[in-house]
């Protein structure tokens, strides 16, 4: 028997018209899931072969002797696919199911849970990318809210500072309008101090902004530590000798860094000053600098008898001021708004180092670490 091209275009034909009935006739189950648009692909598979070989029988490509067992063997094949088709569909609901868990969870802002059953490999990577941006998320969030927290405690405390000075500030003016001041000249001088406060807590506020908008760790250099210490000794000398306390540098080993001079020698002084305020009469502070383990450190060492152990994790949040303890002599120096210690982590931060604090026998020691400028090289 001679086979032409046209019977085998009318056997396709045959195939295609049967796919194509059967492909829309089950578009409603189609649509409603995977399970359904698997079973449909398979179908029409089906419906595709069987119509191949009916368009063979038609066009006597197939004999009819062979015809049944080729249709057999068809519905055999397409029962097995279907059975194929049903496991994956069941695969893919579960896959689906645990990929609409992890989104639900990741729209009402909680990390989506690891545990779970098995799921492909393209899914798991999905709910993986979920989980870990579900956690970035929540960590931003936290340290959002963490920082509003301390926005809205500065703003109290600070408001509570500035309205002390300003009050002062308005009872001497109206006395010294009113005339009944014996010493003008002493009032007068309370008046800068008090604007001197005042000016000194508004520089701290723009500081700290600066700091937390990332400007502290720009215009770079290399900086000798020993350096840094010395400049900050030299500096708080005079704040030392009215406070009756000695105050020493010590560099051990030199070592250098690299970030900005100024912000640097800002974050050292603050813990410095900050200790010689807090240390009693023929006390002692000390400067040490040197290389511990690869990275240069600075630690401040004071006689202030100590933080509270609950407080020791606080002291370098945004306003606080610690206990009767830690609070320095006010006919010396009257009490910031709590802004030094802070700027001092923001600074340290910036410059991808570390500043911790530690309750030695007589006081504390703060420490500042750093990079090495040779590490980095």
């Amino acid at each position: 028997m001679n086979i032409t091209w046209l019977d085998f275009f009318e056997a396709l034909l045959w195939s295609a018209l049967a796919a194509l009935v059967v492909w829309f006739a089950l578009l409603p189950v189609r649509r409603r899931s995977f399970g359904g648009l698997l079973v449909s692909l398979v179908l029409t598979g089906a419906a595709a072969s069987a119509g191949a070989l009916i368009g063979g029988v038609h066009t006597m490509l197939v004999s009819w002797r062979d015809w049944r067992t080729l249709f057999a063997l068809t519905a055999f094949s397409a029962l097995v696919t279907a059975a194929a088709a049903y496991a994956v569909a069941r695969r893919l609901a579960r896959d689906n199911e645990s990929l609409r868990s992890a989104i639900v969870e990741f729209r009402e802002g909680r990390v989506p849970s690891s545990i779970g059953p098995p799921v492909t490999a393209q899914v798991a990577q999905i709910r993986d990318e979920l989980r870990s941006t579900a956690a970035a998320l929540h960590t931003s969030r936290e340290r959002e809210r963490a920082l509003e927290s301390a926005r809205r405690e500065l703003v109290s405390w600070v408001s509570h500072d500035l309205r002390t000075p300003l009050a002062g500030l308005r009872a001497m003016a109206e006395a010294l309008e009113d005339g009944v001041v014996d010493d003008p000249e002493l009032y007068f001088k309370q008046m800068i101090g008090a604007v001197d406060r005042l000016n000194q807590m508004v520089e701290d506020l723009f500081d700290l902004s600066r700091i937390q908008a990332g400007e502290a760790s720009q215009n770079t250099e290399r900086i000798e530590v020993e350096s840094l210490v010395c400049d900050c000794v030299s500096a708080l000398e005079p704040l030392a000798a009215a406070n009756d306390v000695r105050l020493t540098g010590v560099v051990d080993s030199p070592v250098a860094v690299v970030g900005n001079g100024r912000e640097l020698n800002r974050a050292l002084t603050n813990l410095t000053a900050n200790a010689i305020r807090h240390t009693p009469e023929r006390g002692v502070v000390t400067v040490r600098a040197g290389l511990r383990e690869g990275r240069a450190e600075v630690t401040v060492s004071d006689g202030c008898g100590g933080i509270p152990v609950g407080h020791l994790g606080r002291v370098f949040d945004v306003g606080f001021r610690g206990e009767t303890a830690r609070t320095p002599r006010d006919d010396l120096q009257p009490a910031g708004a709590g802004l030094g210690l802070a700027i001092t982590r923001g600074i340290v931060e910036a410059h991808d180092g570390t500043v911790d604090v530690v309750n030695t026998d007589v006081g504390c020691r703060f420490r500042i670490r750093l990079p090495a400028a040779d590490a980095l090289s």
